[in-house]
């Protein structure tokens, strides 16, 4: 029988990285949004925070709902 490819800290770790990396996605992609309005830059950081929270619950909600999905460990 084959084992995975990769241990487990490694598995936690790239999971990690994955959901750092769609939160971010999400806060910059609504930063770049609002500075397609001319806006201030006290407005682009309102907008860059919200975009931070919206991909965290994002991430949490796809991960919780990936989870069923995954092999029980």
């Amino acid at each position: 029988m084959v084992g995975p490819s990769i241990s487990d800290e490694e598995r936690v770790a790239t999971n990690n990285r994955l959901k750092i990396g769609m939160v971010l996605l999400v806060g910059v992609s609504g930063g770049l949004v609002a500075l397609q309005l001319d806006p201030t830059p006290a407005q682009v950081a309102a907008a860059v925070g919200v975009s931070l929270l919206v991909g965290a619950v994002l991430t949490w909600f796809v991960v919780r709902t990936l989870r069923e999905f995954s092999p029980k460990r």
